[in-house]
């Protein structure tokens, strides 16, 4: 910048009219770039100014946030024009808390014009208040109102998702121009109507380069990328219309989102070749590219080359070497920043939750300059999916305490949280709290309270929730439905999935799971068979491991356990302990040795380390007096060091399990119906003396709070749970027992 009257030529003895226009026109430039104190020292030795000099220099200051000074330099003007007036105006509608003193002088103005408008409108829309913008629109002159007023309050209703508004206002534009067509296309693409927008795109008898960009990125957007593509490639053929950063980063950023590695190598090899200068802001959108695509030496040689880099360029590095899961190199380039924002740590903490280090994610955090809610979020999530449920709440409680305002991600980990502690006690203060900060019609924070209160066993609340949503989506039905299925309402459960498919939301695997769970608890087999063969039929779903589980355990419950061998044999790959463990667990119930012996060995085989293949056999072989072969089991177990999952006399609540337990078969017994007994998981009733062994399957959660012990059965270690009677729980159904303390 210069430094000096000589280096910006500025003559003082110069007073023509050419040399002033020329010094008005510097002062302007200098604003615009920045270099206010060469536009002051141009403005203080001009030896003669007019009002568009002292214009010119209020302007300046007023771009580049000194309000002050170009209030006080409008006060200095020995005469005012209208256009002084609009800069002022605009000048503090820019401004941090400006609006107000920004319509005082709005009022003192008697020469209005469409200029003086235009930039009220603008700054009640930037300032959020539609309603101030909408009452002057409609008490201006008519005549100037198109097409710079209209399109400012078209663009204060997109905003806000005002579509019919926006559209009305546009109709009704006399004069349109360019950036009447770009909003409303771009409007139209951001509200999901994208067939509205290319119709009123190939109407546009004058595209720019905002416009064309507008309706790429709204293919890319709304999940069109070959159309977005094609119209990139449309716009290089067919306009002469020159290439800016804005519309690249677009189609980089589709590239990256959509997995389109070799598209995204065509443009980069196009811009290489155009000589296209690589600026920090488009550096940074094909960097985010190539570690989205999971080629993060691409996107370090490209990092290493760029001249200028920012904390953008840094993060989206560090990001891509995260979702790499080479969490050594992240940590190298986060140590090497020189400036860390919050998303740097945060990512970082993230990174090392996600490989399981969540004590350096503490220390992380707690060196953290500041903390905000998503690196508060970030390490709570983290614990929770890490199965550390209590010090996940404990973070959650810290985070109150520390007057941080949780967002909807963090009530969902801790509601998953509290679930998975089946502590309903704590969960239900967090809806509390949920309620209390406003957030209980967030989408995604009641979906998480559909499934944290139906896997708590109380699906009437979960009901309540799901019931109150305005547009239920997939996640939120899913919830529902699981939560149905899972606590043994088959019926309701399929009741829910046709209302689904007929509101119009997409089925997904997770759905299907629901489904088959809910076909299995009602015994529907017919139905079973139909659902599991829509999923590639009718909804291009290509059924999991886990969904061959669930008709495996469909069959096996109705006895058809030849069937639902032969369909194991069937599958196109390999099955997994779960879908052989669905097969042991029918064997049992039905006795059948031969079968049982198949999937026990199959399961030893694939998980060496667990116990249950031994258990479940020799319970078979004693129901089957064999007692020869009931002891070769025990002893290859005891040779092999298997040891039983929880459920077994060391845990440190055994006699308050055992207590419970009794209370609960004493309750069945009173009701003369004691054949689920029998097929529970190899619980054994004596009528005199209680409980008399335990095995695995279930689970004990005390609730300090509620007194209330919830026993829950572990559908995920005993893949075949048979029925139950009317007094039983159904697998996954918490059945609570109060107690006095």
């Amino acid at each position: 910048q210069s430094s000096s009257l000589s280096s910006i030529s500025v003559n003082p003895n110069d007073k023509s009219i050419k040399s002033i226009v020329y010094y008005n026109s510097q002062i302007s430039k200098h604003g615009r770039t920045g270099n206010i104190k060469d536009a002051e020292l141009i403005f203080n030795h001009m030896p003669n100014k007019n009002v568009v000099s002292w214009t010119a220099m209020l302007t300046a200051y007023a771009q580049n946030g000194q309000i002050n000074n170009a209030r006080k330099l409008f006060d200095e003007m020995p005469e005012r024009n209208v256009a002084s007036w609009n800069a002022m105006i605009t000048g503090y509608m820019r401004s941090k808390n400006g609006v107000d003193k920004a319509c005082e002088l709005f009022s003192m103005l008697r020469g209005r014009n469409a200029v003086s408008y235009a930039s009220m409108i603008t700054g009640y829309v930037r300032a959020g208040r539609l309603d101030d913008a909408v009452k002057l629109f409609c008490g201006m002159p008519m005549k100037w109102r198109d097409p710079f007023c209209s399109n400012a309050l078209m663009n204060g209703y997109l905003k806000r998702g005002k579509l019919e508004e926006a559209v009305r206002i546009y109709e009704g534009m006399v004069k349109k121009n360019v950036v009447s067509w770009s909003s409303m296309v771009d409007g139209y693409c951001k509200l999901g109507e994208i067939g509205k927008a290319k119709e009123l795109f190939d109407m546009i008898p004058e595209r720019n380069v905002v416009t064309w960009t507008a309706m790429i990125d709204g293919y890319m957007k709304t999940a069109f990328f070959e159309e977005g593509f094609a119209l990139f490639l449309q716009m290089r053929r067919e306009s002469e219309i020159k290439l800016v950063s804005n519309t690249l980063t677009v189609v980089f950023e589709g590239c990256g989102r959509f997995d389109r590695y070799r598209e995204g190598i065509q443009i980069h090899g196009l811009v290489m070749v155009m000589g296209f200068d690589f600026d920090t802001f488009l550096g940074n959108s094909v960097i985010t590219m190539y570690c989205r695509l999971g080629d993060v030496d691409a996107a370090l040689r490209l990092f290493n080359m760029m001249e200028k880099k920012d904390a953008v360029s840094w993060n989206a590095l560090i990001g891509g070497y995260v979702q790499a899961e080479n969490i050594e190199e992240a940590y190298k380039h986060f140590n090497a920043m020189p400036y860390k924002d919050v998303y740097s740590w945060t990512t970082m903490i993230s990174g090392f939750s996600n490989k399981g280090f969540t004590e350096k994610s503490v220390e992380l955090f707690n060196i953290m300059p500041y903390k905000d809610d998503i690196a508060w979020t970030a390490l709570i999530s983290g614990f929770a999916s890490n199965g550390e449920y209590e010090e996940s709440i404990r973070w959650f409680i810290q985070m109150l305490q520390a007057a941080v305002k949780p967002n909807a991600l963090t009530f969902s980990s801790v509601l998953s949280s509290s679930s998975s502690l089946a502590a309903l006690n704590q969960g239900q203060q967090i809806h509390t709290h949920v309620v209390k900060m406003g957030m209980e019609f967030d989408l995604s924070v009641q979906n998480s309270l559909v499934s944290f209160y139906a896997k708590c066993g109380c699906v009437n609340d979960a009901y309540k929730v799901f019931n109150s949503l305005d547009i239920p989506n997939a996640v939120s039905y899913n919830s529902m439905i699981n939560g149905f299925a899972q606590n043994g309402y088959g019926k309701e459960a399929l009741d829910l999935f046709i209302k689904m498919e007929e509101n119009g939301a997409e089925p997904n695997d997770i759905t299907f799971l629901g489904v088959l769970s809910a076909c299995t608890h009602v015994g529907l087999v017919a139905e079973g068979r139909k659902y599991f063969k829509s999923m590639r039929a009718l909804y291009k779903i290509e059924p999991s491991l886990d969904h061959y589980a669930c008709m495996v355990d469909l069959l096996g419950r109705a006895g058809l356990l030849d069937e639902a061998y032969d369909f194991i044999k069937s599958m196109p790959s390999e099955p997994h302990s779960g879908v052989w463990g669905a097969l042991l667990g029918a064997s049992r119930t039905h006795f059948r040795l031969d079968l049982a012996e198949i999937a026990a060995q199959h399961i030893s085989e694939l998980e060496p380390d667990n116990a249950t293949p031994y258990v479940v056999l020799s319970d078979i072989y004693m129901v089957s007096r064999k007692r020869e072969n009931e002891e070769l089991v025990r002893t290859m177990k005891r040779l092999r060091g298997l040891k039983k999952s929880p459920g077994d006399r060391s845990h440190r609540n055994f006699e308050e399990i055992k207590s419970t337990l009794g209370l609960l078969v004493d309750e069945i017994l009173m009701n003369q119906d004691v054949r689920w007994l029998c097929q529970c998981q190899g619980v054994k009733v004596q009528h005199s003396q209680g409980i008399k062994n335990y095995r695995q399957g279930y689970s004990l959660r005390r609730n300090q709070e509620a007194k209330t012990f919830i026993i829950i059965w572990d559908v995920t270690l005993e893949a075949s749970a048979q029925q139950t009677t009317k007094a039983g729980a159904a697998p996954g159904e918490h059945s609570k027992v109060q107690y006095s303390s």
